[in-house]
Order: structure tokens, then sequence, then C-alpha cells
């Protein structure tokens, strides 16, 4: 837990609003304006919502330098957005530390009400976030509204946890003592967010930290700043005080330094990020010097099994709605198909005319679009790659298998056959929209297959077999399990993996990660603490093993599509 040293501040919180915040007004000639109107993206934005400084301290602050954003689904430039370096970063972690002095102490009721009004805010605006999801990310419009939703949800769930923190009383051996249970925000949370989900992945994690206490500094990907940019003008029109939410973006080409700084800053006491596994661990090599608590949400290879038992027609859908979301990339989306013998030729042939049928390939703010652009070009080289390595193994195109001509970051939906597990698509993550589709013969062999991989986030598997269903769900070395379901995210569950696939778990109660427990030894009078305090992270993973199983009670699924 982060010592506050500024105890007169800790002893009565006065809570400050940020100034009011100047309401951006692109002229001809500024970037900005182009993320409002260019052809066939958003018009009509609230400029209050576009931001291109930091946000620090309450304050919107310039850098430097500036960067560029660019729509992945035309190549326009969006916008100059500020590029935060080591000071800023450092300003912004003494601006959280400043503000966690007073934060820490004010009441639960307080916070969840907070957190609430900003949840009001994004549902207010939901329109406008999602167009700026859409123009950053090419995301489908339709499906950058279902992530404001989420991403919202994630506000108005941590808004009622807040009031959840309980502590406890625990007899000891001696009769005359009693163990007291305390639970206390951790301190300033370094928040690291992911461009797929560039709403979604930030209020998972603050909406926890600031419904337990904890302040934040974000550093939102360098593809998507401005959702994180919007939602600090959200925060701060809810009232956040200063200095409680701080936004700090930067180019890629800074990512590494900042990244740094915020792991190795002593004020700071919790990282909590979700990307490849790659940095996550130069993130942990970061962390460990000062023995920070850490969240991890990394790489997945998601296996997506199909036994001979299963509903053909259902085990299609569920693989649609895995695999094809945001174009294949989500760290959840099924990258393995392992398709058992006797039902392999049937659910190759439906899965191909699913994918013709349903899936149309266009720019996000096309109404017919459910297929975007993938992020950048180097996102659809990997995805090539990955085809020709098939191919060239022998593996059969069903459907797809190229760049689609209406733009050079977009990709064919591409199925493919006869795929053996020494091609690249079968032991990398793609992140693209290809599936490729494994043949197997016995249970035995399909789990074999689904576990040979070093990460583990989460797995799906169809079958009507009570007994195989639930084999194979505690077999599957994996955090996250869909049973004949291929949604399983949801903000009341918690989200995270196992092996190299992370550690920790955000979501779900227990404001997991974000607080530790405290306990003192009292007497029986309970006048006078015995022995030292014994902080312990609490954490809804109690064992490694933890996982998530997730089912449908009818035929079509309750679960939010994220």
């Amino acid at each position: 837990m982060a010592t506050c040293l500024r105890l007169r501040s800790c002893a009565a919180p006065q809570l400050r609003r940020a100034p009011p915040s100047r309401a951006c007004r692109p002229r001809a000639d500024c970037p900005m304006a182009q993320i409002r109107g260019y052809s066939r993206g958003p018009a009509g934005f609230s400029s209050a919502l576009l931001r291109t400084d930091g946000f620090v301290g309450g304050l919107w602050v310039s850098a430097g330098a500036t960067f560029p954003v660019h729509d992945p689904a035309s190549g326009a430039e969006l916008g100059l957005v500020a590029d935060c370096g080591v000071p800023e970063a450092r300003a912004a972690v003494r601006a959280a530390y400043e503000a966690f002095c007073s934060w820490r102490g004010v009441s639960a009721k307080e916070r969840s009400s907070l957190l609430r009004k900003w949840y009001d805010l994004m549902i207010q605006n939901k329109d406008d976030l999602a167009k700026i999801i859409t123009a950053e990310s090419g995301k489908p419009m339709k499906e950058a509204q279902g992530e404001i939703l989420y991403s919202a949800n994630f506000l108005e769930w941590f808004s009622e946890e807040a009031r959840r923190v309980y502590g406890d009383i625990i007899s000891t051996p001696a009769k005359e003592r009693r163990a007291l249970v305390l639970k206390q925000p951790v301190g300033v949370a370094a928040i690291i967010t992911p461009w797929n989900f560039p709403s979604a992945m930030i209020t998972r994690k603050v909406g926890a930290a600031l419904a337990a206490g904890c302040t934040v500094v974000v550093k939102p990907a360098e593809d998507t700043p401005f959702s994180a940019l919007a939602l600090a003008e959200l925060a701060n029109q809810a009232g956040i005080p200063p200095g409680v939410y701080n936004v700090i973006p930067c180019s890629q080409k800074k990512a590494k330094e900042v990244g740094e700084a915020l792991c190795t800053d002593p004020l700071v006491s919790k990282i909590s990020f979700t990307g490849s596994t790659a940095t996550g661990k130069v993130l942990l090599h970061h962390a460990a010097n000062s023995v920070k608590r850490v969240s991890m949400e990394l790489g997945g290879h998601a296996p997506f099994i199909v036994f001979d038992s299963a509903n053909v027609d259902q085990a299609v859908a569920g693989a649609m709605a895995s695999k094809f979301r945001n174009s294949g990339q989500t760290c959840v989306c099924s990258n393995r198909f392992l398709v058992q013998s006797g039902i392999h030729d049937s659910f190759v042939k439906k899965f191909a005319e699913a994918i013709k049928t349903n899936l149309h390939v266009g720019n996000g703010f096309e109404e017919r679009t459910t297929q975007g652009p993938l992020i950048n070009a180097k996102a659809v080289e990997k995805v090539e790659k990955h085809v020709s390595d098939a191919i060239s193994k022998g593996a059969t195109v069903v459907t797809g298998g190229k760049r689609h001509h209406i733009g050079k970051n977009f990709f064919e939906p591409t199925l493919l056959s006869n795929v053996t597990r020494d091609m690249l698509c079968s032991q990398e993550e793609t992140f693209g929209p290809v599936a490729p589709v494994i043949k197997f013969n016995t249970e035995e062999e399909a789990v074999a297959i689904a576990n040979a991989a070093d990460v583990g986030l989460a797995g799906y598997f169809y079958s009507q077999d009570p007994a195989q269903i639930w084999r194979v769900a505690e077999r599957l070395e994996v955090g996250m399990v869909g049973v004949n379901e291929g949604l399983i995210s949801s903000v009341e569950c918690p989200f995270g993996g196992v092996k190299q696939s992370g550690l920790g778990r955000e979501g779900s109660k227990k404001l997991a990660g974000q607080m530790t427990t405290h306990t003192a030894d009292k007497s029986a009078e309970y006048t006078q603490t015995s022995g030292s305090e014994a902080p312990m992270t609490e954490t809804i993973l109690g064992k490694s093993s933890l996982k998530a199983i997730t089912a449908p009670k009818r035929s079509q699924s309750s679960l939010h599509p994220y």
C-alpha cells in the first residue's frame, strides 16, 4: 500500500473539480477537423469530447511534440495528439499521488456516486463515443456501440461494488484476542491499455481502481488515444477530482521509455497492463525491482473444439461470434478450430456458407459492414504470413485467403482446412480474420492439442455429452471456458488467463488487485494493536488454476458480446 506523506490532507479530504475545460474548435487547417467530417466518417461530433492534449491533475496539458493518429480504413490523418514523454509521465504520477492522499479518504458512497455520474455521461454520449472508436480503430459502428455499453457497464458495476468492501473479525487461538481485517487501497495505479478495445479496457481497470480509492495514470495505445481522452473529459464533467484520473498519450517511439518510467516510479504501487505477452514480460521485469503489484492480461491462442456430439448449427454460430468480432482482433478470439472427424466435413461446409453469407467487409461507418480493417499494415502482413505459410505446407483455402480490394488494411474473412500443427497459424496467435481447421479423432487428442500452447486465456468447445462437458471443461488449461457458447465476457465475471496469458483477474467482485488486506491482532478491550500489520494482496485469483466456465441456460446467449 502506498503510504501518504501529506497527512493533513489525508485527514479531511476536500474535493476540488478541475476548471471547466475549453471545447476543441477545429479550424479548417486543423487536423482535428478531419475526425469530424472525413469521407464516410463521423460528422456532428460533440467538440468537447475531441481532445488532443494530455490530461494531468485536472488540466489539459500539451507536450513538446505531437504524433499523428490515422484512420485504419482510409489512411487519413485524424489529428495530432500530444506526444507525452518521461517528464509528463512523472508529472502525472505525482499528480495522482497527491490526489490519492485525499481520494483514499473519500467515503465509499461518494466514490460510488461519482462513478455513477461518469457512467450516466457515457450513456448520454454513447453515439459520439462510438464514432470515435470507429474512426480511430476501424471497428464497425454496431460493435463500437456495443463496446461503449460494455465499457459504461464497468463503471456502473464498480460504482455498486465500491460500497461492498468489507473487513472481517477473526477469532485467534488466544481467547482474549481478535484479529481485525481492513481492506485499503494500494495507491497509484499505472494503467497501460491496448487499441482493440480503447474504451472498455480503460473502464474495466479504472473503474475498479477508483472504486477502491486508488488514483490512476492511463497510457492508452498510440493507435487509439482519442477514446481515453474523451473519457477524461467526461470524468471531469462528472466531478472526478483533479489528479484522480490522468491520461498521457504517447507515440510508439516513446512508448517504451514511458512504460519503463511508470513501472519504476516509486510512487506507483500497481501496474495493470493488457497487451502482448512479450511486452508484459518487459513490464514485469521493470516492476519487479520495486516489487509492485501487477495485473497482466496477455496474449491468447484460444482453441475452439467441436466434438461429434455437438449441434453443428450452434457450433457454427458460436464460431462466427467467437472468431470474427473486430475482424478477429480480440484477445479471446478463437485461433484454432479443432473439429472431430465424424462432424468435420459438415462443420467446414456450414462454416464457409456462414462466412460468405453473413460477413461484409467495408468501412466501419457503413451500416452493412461487419468486418472493418485491421489496425495497421503490420497486422495485415502477419495475417498474410500465416495464410501463405499454411498454404505452402498443404492447407486448403476454403474461402478468402487474400487482401480485400477495398483497401490496404482490409483482409478477406478466411477459412482454411487441412491445417496441421506445424503451421504458424497453429502455433501463434494470428489476431486477424483467419479460421484454421484441424481435424482430430479422439477427445484426448483434442485436449492435448489445445493444451500444447504456452498461453491459456480462453477456450471453447461444443458437445452434448454431459460427462464429456465436465471432463473437458476441467482439463482445458485456460482461464475462461465457453461451453456451447462463443461469447464469454461480462462485467460480472472474472477475466484473465493462466500460463503466459497473464497474472490476476479483472472485472467481477472484490475490486481484485486494487486493495490490500491489513490484519492487526487486537486485545479483548480493542484498545491497542498487538504486533505489526501484515499486508497481503487481496485478489480473486486465490489459486493459479482459477477458471471461469460459461455455459448458456438457453439456446440463445444473454451474455454481452464482449
